[in-house]
């Protein structure tokens, strides 16, 4: 495993003020963002053939383009389809297996995939005559494909802590880049308040779902760096970055990726104060309460530049102040009918995709599943069923290990909340999930030798 030397923070300024300007430029002249695109995959298919994927450069290929995904598909820069970027991430998946291969004790992610193909079969049998199977299959399969290569490849890999740090901050780049141009496409943002529902102007003419998703992934990462980077100047930039990007995940008032990183973060804060010692445990409460001071002043400006709506957005009320029934906004009325679906057929499901069919003959209407769970389980059956289950308990058998990678239950938490608001319609939580099962080792200290 070849050294890899820490980001000088020069170096890391300069990559914030490249992706800014590279933001500024797509909003400029969104063409640039298809362009882009290809370059990036471009670049790291030359990194990786180059240097024959000794440093896992197909780790941070996969990292870079699922933080850029939802920025993509807002700017219209995803490539020859929708779900481009989870087949990117697929592919130097499989390229880094080729060079490098995988842990024998990957096994049940074999599995899993195989679990997954009597709901092809029976979507094929069950699907109307007039719906284009590929296209249902793809959309549903996609995201549990990405999942489950990402996993076979980062499966107990071994990886130095710098490296993780270094992937980390390959999610967050065009994380900054996205934040930068919902500044430049909404700076006022009561320009654009028109009630307590979710904003697609606030979030880039997007789905704020996905964009809050992904912020709240970018301000996890924010706030990780300030607890694990010694580096004032650093510490500064993020802690800076912290407000910017929280503020602008507060006010898609999509709540799913917001409470998911405030999850997260409360996580990793236990997880991370258990394994430090006396001294770093002292000087993490200060730094909590600190940055915890300016997440509150952050939702503060958030309040009053909202006036006040996104207080009543997350007190589950209209803008008039009447509480709203039901907390979901629909979502338990789809987990209800797919729920439905898997006890008409718990042996093989209704078959991948059908759901929406499923859905429209039942209530007339055609809507989105929200949650991977519940459609695993309508469309799957109990392969679904038992699918799920190598997917939660894997990264147990792992937690209980001697040393467990302290993103390991974070990293699973946003896996397992993402997915139940959100499903699996960016490569996020796919992704995720499979760096959740890396196994981080920490440079021990060298010592000296004395000799006479």
């Amino acid at each position: 495993m070849r050294t890899v030397k820490p980001i000088k923070r020069i170096t890391y300024i300069q990559l914030l003020i490249l992706h800014a300007g590279i933001a500024v430029i797509i909003f400029l002249f969104e063409s640039f963002a298809q362009l882009y695109f290809v370059g990036v995959l471009a670049y790291f298919l030359f990194r990786t053939f180059a240097n024959y994927n000794r440093n896992d450069e197909v780790l941070f290929a996969a990292a870079y383009i699922t933080g850029f995904e939802v920025f993509s598909r807002m700017t219209g820069g995803v490539g020859i389809s929708y779900e481009f970027a989870k087949y990117s991430v697929i592919g130097f998946m499989f390229l880094g297996m080729f060079y490098r291969g995988i842990n024998i004790r990957s096994w049940p992610y074999f599995i899993f995939i195989l679990l997954l193909v009597p709901g092809i079969l029976f979507s094929a049998i069950n699907l109307n005559y007039d719906t284009n199977v590929a296209s249902a299959l793809s959309f549903n399969l996609s995201g549990p494909v990405c999942l489950a290569i990402t996993a076979l490849y980062c499966y107990r890999r071994k990886i130095s802590a710098i490296k993780f740090e270094q992937l980390l901050l390959a999610i967050l780049l065009p994380i900054v880049s996205m934040t930068v141009y919902l500044y430049l496409y909404t700076p006022n943002i009561r320009d654009i308040l028109s009630g307590t529902h979710s904003n697609f102007e606030a979030s880039g003419g997007f789905g704020p779902n996905q964009v809050a998703t992904i912020l709240g992934l970018g301000m996890f990462i924010l706030f990780t760096r300030l607890l694990t980077i010694r580096s004032r100047l650093v510490n500064i930039v993020d802690l800076i970055l912290l407000a910017i990007v929280s503020y602008r995940g507060i006010i898609t008032f999509s709540r799913g990726g917001i409470i998911t990183a405030a999850v997260i973060a409360g996580v990793f804060v236990i997880f991370h104060f258990i394994r430090s010692d006396v001294r770093t445990r002292s000087a993490l409460i200060p730094k909590i309460l600190f940055i915890g001071g300016v997440i509150l002043l952050t939702w503060l400006y958030s309040s009053v530049s909202t006036f006040g709506l996104i207080d009543k957005r997350y007190s589950n009320q209209d803008a008039a102040g009447r509480v709203k029934q039901d907390i979901s906004t629909g979502r338990a009325e789809l987990l209800k009918s797919e729920l439905q679906a898997f006890y008409d057929a718990p042996l093989t499901g209704i078959g991948v995709g059908k759901i929406r069919e499923y859905r429209f003959e039942a209530t007339g209407r055609i809507s989105a599943t929200h949650n991977e769970v519940s459609r695993l389980l309508s469309e799957h059956g109990l392969p679904g069923l038992f699918a799920l289950t190598i997917l939660i308990i894997t990264p147990i058998f792992l937690l209980l290990s001697s040393k467990p990678n302290r993103y390991l239950l974070p990293l699973f938490f946003f896996w397992l909340l993402t997915i139940n608001h959100s499903s699996m319609r960016i490569a996020a939580p796919a992704f995720i999930y499979g760096l959740a099962l890396i196994q981080i080792i920490h440079a021990k200290p060298k010592t000296l030798i004395h000799r006479k």
